[in-house]
């Protein structure tokens, strides 16, 4: 069973509209590089230069904090639901 992807509103034009994906991986990093793949550019707008993730990014697996679970080293699990949010900024 792959893990589950959320797709947030402003990224799901590069996954081709879809609001959920599923894709096996066993670490967030490694969710990342084949969400890349097949939707390309996705990585660009997760990850900044050095590959860590964008502090304007919170994403988290089964609504745990990818950053307390290691960022990129994060294990995934067969099952796992994973939600990527882009912070919002506005006043």
């Amino acid at each position: 069973m792959p893990v589950v992807v959320r797709i947030p509103a402003p990224l799901r034009k590069l996954a081709g509209d879809a609001d959920e994906v599923r894709i096996e991986a066993s670490t967030l990093g490694e969710l990342i590089s084949k969400l890349d793949g097949e939707y390309p550019g996705f990585a660009g707008r997760i990850l900044d230069e050095s590959g860590q993730i964008h502090r304007f990014v919170n994403i988290y697996v089964n609504d745990d904090d990818v950053r307390v679970l290691g960022g990129c080293e994060a294990p995934l699990r067969d099952g796992d639901e994973v939600s990527i949010v882009p912070a919002i900024a506005g006043g």
